[in-house]
């Protein structure tokens, strides 16, 4: 569906740049098993949309935050694998069974309710999560050794996938990325063997060595640069646009926006643009981000309000900007990782603010 010439504010999301994301990154891993994470509403982007056209790109592993993104993915999707990577609510084990869905155990509870649960009703696959120096979700070394001398923890599991997660991976000259490969391989060491996964989206292009037998990236898949230090080899997904709905000539000493904290410096041309930190376009970004019209960037004067923001039209010709004009704020032109970077935060966060006010467009842009 393409935007509409009504909409006030349009959010063009690229299904078919999604699926050629997967396609070169499952090329990076060289036959390596490629999943997806789709947390977060797909980075918030739809999950309803974005996992079938994975599902139909060949992935056949799915990876969300919590056990009710994973029942509504399941909803969708009645055939692929989906881990659970906050694990099973406590009390709630038997309902991922019973919709075939793995929670990741990444504690000696967690381990011993899903091992309860086995004797209940038979063997069960589990995945392992190891804590390699995040200190946030996963076994700690303590408990993989105890593990290790209780084995009997694990009666009754089949041991399907042993997984950690990298904290630099996007910066790929970080000695931590060599100190958690060499952690997870001397964990792993402890444990009955099982396929093992490590990298992210950033993991993918540290090289061969962090691929093991599954990778599971992320914000690759929706356009984010897994490499900051080169070109992003992602193909764009998203594009937010608006339409300019008042311009206003200004002279000195007049300011822009709440705060005052613009000043004109001379004769110019504002222009107010109908999105703001209630849309997900962050408070941040105020007076430090651009624009486009035209693909000639125009810079965000005074400060992001809830609805609104103000740019700076006075290097355009009149006509340029008239009200109706229609205006890049993120994507095309204005490159997301560039604008998260201006707004001092990643794309991630840009993505999963993606605000409902927008009149949402998938297209298949990319074969």
């Amino acid at each position: 569906m393409r935007p509409s010439d009504a909409a006030g504010t349009m959010l063009t999301i690229d299904l078919g740049a999604i699926a050629s994301n997967y396609r070169t990154l499952n090329d990076q891993l060289g036959g390596v098993r490629c999943a997806a994470a789709v947390k977060a509403n797909a980075y918030g982007v739809g999950v309803a949309q974005v996992a079938p056209v994975l599902a139909a790109a060949g992935c056949n592993d799915f990876f969300v935050a919590t056990q009710d993104e994973a029942l509504a993915l399941r909803s969708l999707l009645p055939e692929p694998t989906i881990t659970v990577l906050n694990g099973a609510d406590p009390g709630r084990e038997a309902e991922c069974l019973d919709h075939d869905l793995r929670p990741a155990l990444n504690d000696l509870g967690q381990i011993e309710r899903w091992a309860t649960l086995a004797r209940e009703r038979g063997r069960l696959d589990a995945v392992l999560h190891l804590d390699t120096g995040m200190c946030r979700l996963g076994l700690p070394a303590y408990e993989v050794e105890r593990l290790a001398t209780e084995p009997e923890r694990l009666d009754g599991l089949n041991l399907i996938l042993i997984m950690s997660h990298l904290a630099c991976a996007d910066d790929a000259g970080h000695p931590m990325n060599q100190q958690q490969r060499m952690t997870f391989d001397r964990l792993r060491q402890m444990l009955p063997s099982a396929p093992a996964s490590l990298a992210n989206s950033s993991g993918i292009y540290l090289g061969p060595e962090f691929h093991y037998d599954l990778a599971r990236p992320g914000v690759a898949l929706y356009g984010g640069n897994p490499t900051p230090d080169k070109p992003n080899p992602m193909a764009e997904v998203i594009r937010l646009q608006s339409k300019i709905v008042q311009v206003r000539d200004v002279d000195s000493p007049q300011t822009v926006g709440y705060g005052a904290a613009h000043r004109v410096a001379g004769p110019a041309r504002i222009a107010t643009v109908p999105v703001g930190y209630a849309d997900g376009y962050r408070r941040s970004l105020s007076g430090r981000a651009f624009a486009a019209i035209g693909g000639a960037r125009v810079p965000v004067v005074g400060r992001v309000s809830m609805d609104l923001i103000s740019l700076d039209v006075s290097t355009l010709r009149p006509e340029q900007t008239r009200p109706g004009t229609t205006v890049d704020l993120i994507g095309g032109p204005c490159p997301l990782d560039e604008i998260s970077a201006l707004g001092e935060t990643i794309g991630y966060e840009l993505l999963t603010s993606l605000g409902q006010r927008y009149e949402r467009c998938y297209i298949d842009g990319v074969s």
